[in-house]
């Protein structure tokens, strides 16, 4: 095995993450020449071997058992995400897995059903690997209105949200704190690694994003594990101009992996009225996506 592995670099990341006071150590030894816990700190703390939890970092030991697991995440201080992560991680590397190319995605009828009854808000359907499956026109308008509405509709041509979050200008100036929700969607990006290692097309999202964006390669090295499940942004729309909406992530019953987000606004709100003055530059969500949006002056104008 060449290197850590996922597992090892994980840990690493974790235990860097610590101080010694963070766990009811007190630092009396000479100055310390690594960030966080050392590795025999964090094995103290587990109860575990130095060598042995020095081993499970290199990705030279693949074994450990479920009470090693738990004694690591206690004495890591992990969430009950970050450990479920640790545990995902744990079984690759038990069972290294073959990397094949999934079947695209595809919506089904209920999702679409679905979709158009939230019409009156703004609605993406986002795959597991953050390829946009289908989204209304609202949805479109508000958060990719420069791309054809119907890329969607064809696999090969869809757009990623990943992609388009760290490599397209447009979207970066979308959102006034970016870092922020590139943080969100690296630690959600990690979560689909953990669950599905074999994903050939997830592994070569990853890859671009590491060759393209130094910025994702600094919040990727992070390994940050969080959920995208509902956050608040100030977008800066090219069209209605500042917009704070909350974005919700639903998950589909029926299509494990894909989910439905959802933006809302507080009733009475500008931002609730920057939405209809959207919504309204699009044909009032007809759902054709071919109507030219208008400048915010033509739809201010008496």
């Amino acid at each position: 095995m060449n290197g850590p592995g996922t597992l090892g670099a994980f840990l690493q990341a974790r235990r860097a993450r610590l101080r010694p006071e963070d766990v009811g150590l007190r630092d009396l030894g000479p100055r310390r020449r690594v960030a966080g816990l050392r590795r025999e700190e964090l094995a103290q703390l587990a109860g575990v071997s130095v060598s042995y939890y020095a081993r499970l970092e290199q990705g030279l030991s693949r074994g450990a058992s479920t009470e090693v697991l738990d004694a690591i995440a206690r004495a890591l201080l992990l969430d009950d995400h970050e450990r479920a992560h640790l545990d995902r991680l744990a079984g690759a590397a038990r069972h290294p897995p073959r990397l094949r190319r999934p079947r695209p995605e595809r919506l089904t009828d209920e999702t679409r059903d679905l979709l158009r009854a939230v019409d009156g808000v703004p609605a993406i359907v986002l795959g597991r690997r953050t390829d946009v499956l289908a989204w209304n026109t609202l949805g479109h308008a508000l958060l990719a209105g420069h791309l054809d509405f119907h890329g969607p509709d064809t696999p090969a041509r869809r757009p990623n949200m990943s992609r388009l979050l760290f490599l397209d200008p447009h979207c970066q100036e979308l959102y006034a704190d970016w870092r922020r929700k590139a943080r969100a969607v690296v630690g959600n990006l990690r979560i689909a690694v953990g669950k599905h290692p074999e994903d050939a097309l997830l592994a070569e999202l990853i890859g671009e994003l590491t060759m393209k964006s130094p910025e994702f390669v600094a919040l990727w090295g992070d390994h940050r594990v969080a959920p995208c499940d509902a956050a608040s942004y100030e977008l800066h729309h090219p069209v209605v101009g500042t917009v704070t909406v909350t974005q919700q992530t639903l998950s589909i019953a029926r299509s494990p992996g894909q989910v439905l987000i959802v933006c809302t606004t507080p009733a009475g709100s500008s931002s609730e009225e920057a939405l209809a003055l959207l919504r309204q530059a699009n044909g009032n969500g007809n759902g054709s996506g071919t109507r030219a949006p208008m400048d915010r002056e033509t739809l201010q104008a008496p």
